[in-house]
C-alpha cells in the first residue's frame, strides 16, 4: 500500500511537470501570434508585388517560352518533382508532423510520382521519419526557423536549393507541402505548386481592372522587372509557407499542451484524493492507539 509521504512526492512531482507544461503553453500561445502576425504583414507586401506584375502585364506580356525559368511547359509523365515539405524540429505536438507527411505522400501516389523522378527537400528533422516510413529518400534537410526573424535566411537556403536541383536537372517544378493555421489551434494541409508559376494566375492579373484611372509606368527594362517580380513573389511564397507552418506547428502543440494540463489536473486532483484519504487514515490510526493505551492504563 502507497505511504502517504511516497503520495506526496509524487503530488510534487506532477506538480512540476503540471508547471512545465502551464511554460509550454504561453510559450505556443505566444509564438502562433508572432507568426500570424508575419502572416498579415507579408499580405500587404504581396499585394505590391502583385500589383507590380499587374502594372508590367498591362505593358507587356509573356509570350511563347520567355522566362522559361519559371514558366517553362513540362510532361506530366516525365517531369521531375522538387517536394519541399515543411514539418517540425521539435515534439509535443501531436500529429503535426504525420499529418503533412501523410499529404506529400498522398500527394506523390495520385500523381504517380516515382522515388528516380522526385526529389525531397525536409524543413524540419522530426518530419523526415515519417516520409521515410513510406520508402521516400530526403534529398535536404533544413532546420526550422525558431523565430520570425530567421525565416528569411531560411527562406534563401531553400532558394538556394531550388536553383541547385534544376541546374542539376533534377526538378522541372516544384511543389510545397506545409500546415496552413485555419483558427484556434487546428489546422489543416495544404498543397502549393510553386513553379512553374501559374500562367492563368498571371493572365488574371494582366486583365484585372486597375483601381485608378492611371496606370503607373516604370523606365526599367521590362524582362528585368518582371524577372525581379517573379523573384519576389517566389520568396513571399516561401515565407508564407514558413510563417504558416510555425504558426500551425505552435497550434498543434498548444492544443498537446491543453490536453496534457486537463489529464495532469485530473491526475492530481485523484492523488490529492488519495493523500487526503492515506492521511486521515493515519490519523485516525494514531489516535486510536492513544486512546487504546490510555484505557489501558486507565484500567489498571
Amino acid at each position: 500500500m502507497t505511504t502517504p509521504e511516497a503520495l506526496k512526492s509524487t503530488i510534487t512531482r506532477v506538480e512540476d511537470l503540471q508547471s512545465v507544461v502551464k511554460t509550454m503553453k504561453a510559450l505556443a500561445a505566444v509564438s502562433i501570434r508572432q507568426y500570424q502576425k508575419a502572416v498579415q504583414s507579408l499580405a500587404d507586401y504581396n499585394r505590391s508585388v502583385e500589383m507590380g506584375l499587374q502594372i508590367a502585364l498591362k505593358h507587356q506580356y509573356f509570350e511563347g517560352d520567355d522566362f522559361g525559368e519559371f514558366l517553362g511547359n513540362f510532361n506530366p509523365k516525365t517531369a521531375r518533382l522538387g517536394a519541399i515539405v515543411f514539418g517540425s524540429d521539435q515534439g509535443l505536438c501531436g500529429q503535426f508532423n504525420e499529418q503533412i507527411a501523410e499529404r506529400a505522400i498522398a500527394y506523390f501516389h495520385e500523381h504517380n510520382e516515382t522515388i528516380d523522378r522526385l526529389s525531397i527537400a525536409a524543413v524540419g528533422a522530426r518530419v523526415v521519419l515519417p516520409i521515410q516510413a513510406s520508402k521516400y529518400e530526403i534529398d535536404a534537410l533544413f532546420s526550422v526557423p525558431s523565430s520570425a526573424k530567421e525565416i528569411t535566411p531560411m527562406v534563401q537556403e531553400l532558394i538556394l536549393n531550388i536553383e541547385r536541383w534544376r541546374e542539376q536537372g533534377e526538378i522541372d517544378r516544384v511543389v510545397l507541402f506545409y500546415n496552413h493555421s485555419v483558427s484556434g489551434s487546428s489546422y489543416e494541409s495544404r498543397v502549393f505548386p510553386l513553379l512553374p508559376v501559374d500562367r492563368q494566375w498571371l493572365s488574371n492579373l494582366q486583365n484585372k481592372q486597375w483601381p485608378s484611372n492611371v496606370m503607373p509606368t516604370f523606365t526599367m527594362d521590362w524582362q528585368v522587372l518582371f524577372s525581379a517580380l517573379i523573384r519576389q513573389y517566389l520568396f513571399v511564397s516561401l515565407y508564407r509557407a514558413f510563417a504558416e507552418s510555425l504558426a500551425s506547428e505552435n497550434a498543434s502543440r498548444l492544443s498537446s499542451m491543453q490536453a496534457a494540463e486537463k489529464n495532469i489536473n485530473e491526475r492530481l486532483e485523484d492523488l490529492t484524493g488519495q493523500y487526503r484519504r492515506q492521511r486521515q487514515s493515519s490519523i485516525t490510526g494514531e489516535l486510536l492507539d492513544i486512546a487504546a493505551g490510555f484505557e489501558a492504563l486507565t484500567d489498571r
